[in-house]
């Protein structure tokens, strides 16, 4: 990293990010509709998200980045998301990619950030890859769905599993460039239409060693860049940080369906002469609807607190219940976040079915955002109640 370019990261703060994307939140409203129709997040937005710095917060300080806390991380994206919420997941997405990279052999990162530091990486962590071991690497095929962002990046993170006879299957992240996947554009649904969440397809390609990631690494701490990047940030379990980055977008777009409603309820008179100001379910909706994103941007704030300060004190992270607990938290949030999504739609009566009316949209992009596997709170209860009462752990992504 150049003395000037370190010198231009530490002049950004947490707030100046944060403010940035606040500024943004106008213009993405403005754009929604749009990226709507084009089923992907406008090129000028990921760019002004590039210019603003804001997928550089988890990125290494060697390659540009300003290695911040994931609270920060996590404030952009809820903040961009109360504009747009198909923005802020691919934020979201691709952000928390430049934060695993680092966990890579440090080849991995040259070969992505080497030439540009602005460099982008999408993803899809399903374990649908076909591997076969070869001399420096693997033999790679597959399709795979939900690929969030990927027409704005140019490499990309993929699941596959190893089978080694009288061993269970090996998880790992693959790391390739464009060149060695195709793109195939399925995405038509109902909600988070901007993401761009397409499939991709590899046919037999050359993945080497140092382009792999084992999960096992991921959940222990002993990832292969841990000597090359040494923030306390890299030391976080992969699996915290990933579920809030597939979850947080949902508590800003509540936030920005709560603001809709608001701007709505309160010079809103109904076809039969009441206003929406004075009904009780307006009223309760809108009470209860802010406490409960009050509550869970605190508890997010504080489990990453908690996390990150057992680091700075050299405390291992080895409290598998405490790990479990903040993993059922992250997986609770967006399937709360469309409960009350749905209680201010109630509220709007016969207003809030028309598409002119933005709470739709956010109401609509966060119920897409339960369909994620991470977002899951029954599995991941079940699992995190079994412990408590004297089970073994079946969950490793945490």
């Amino acid at each position: 990293m150049s003395a000037t370019a370190q010198k231009t990261a530490d002049l950004v703060t947490p707030e100046i990010l944060v403010q940035r994307a606040r500024e943004m939140v106008p213009q993405l409203k403005a754009r929604a509709a749009q990226c709507e129709a084009d089923r992907k997040v406008p090129a000028e937005t990921v760019a002004e998200m590039q210019e603003s710095g804001f997928f550089r917060v988890l990125q290494p300080k060697k390659y540009g980045g300003y290695e911040m806390d994931p609270q920060v991380f996590y404030d952009v994206c809820m903040t961009l998301a109360e504009g747009c919420m198909s923005t802020a997941w691919i934020y979201g997405v691709i952000g928390v990619h430049n934060w695993q990279i680092a966990l890579f052999d440090p080849q991995a990162a040259e070969d992505v950030f080497g030439k540009d530091t602005n460099t982008r990486i999408a993803s899809t962590y399903m374990p649908k890859g076909q591997v076969t071991p070869v001399e420096g690497g693997f033999r790679f095929s597959g399709r795979w769905g939900f690929s969030s962002g990927i027409d704005h990046c140019d490499w990309v993170f993929l699941g596959g599993l190893i089978f080694t006879e009288g061993q269970p299957p090996e998880y790992r992240t693959f790391l390739l460039p464009k060149s060695d996947y195709e793109v195939v554009d399925t995405w038509h649904v109902m909600g988070l239409k901007g993401t761009g969440s397409k499939d991709i397809v590899v046919k037999d390609v050359f993945v080497p060693e140092y382009r792999t990631h084992k999960a096992s690494d991921g959940f222990m701490g002993t990832n292969p860049g841990r000597e090359t990047f040494t923030a306390d940030l890299y030391k976080l379990p992969f699996g915290q940080i990933f579920v809030r980055a597939v979850s947080s977008a949902a508590i800003g777009g509540l936030q920005g369906a709560l603001d809709t409603f608001v701007d709505f309820a309160k010079v809103r008179v109904g076809d039969m002469g009441n206003k929406t100001s004075e009904q009780a379910p307006a009223q309760l909706a809108v009470a209860e609807t802010a406490a409960a994103v009050d509550e869970m941007k605190l508890v997010l704030r504080r489990n990453f607190d908690v996390l990150m300060g057992k680091i700075r004190a050299g405390q291992p992270l080895d409290d598998i219940a405490q790990r479990l607990h903040f993993r059922f938290q992250a997986s609770q949030v967006v399937e709360r976040c469309a409960k009350h999504a749905y209680q201010l739609f109630s509220a709007c009566g016969g207003r809030g079915i028309f598409l002119d009316f933005p709470l739709h949209r956010y109401m609509t992009d966060i119920m897409a955002a339960r369909g994620h596997y991470a977002n899951n709170p029954e599995q991941f209860g079940r699992n995190y109640g079994g412990v408590t009462l004297g089970k073994d752990n079946t969950d490793y992504f945490i």
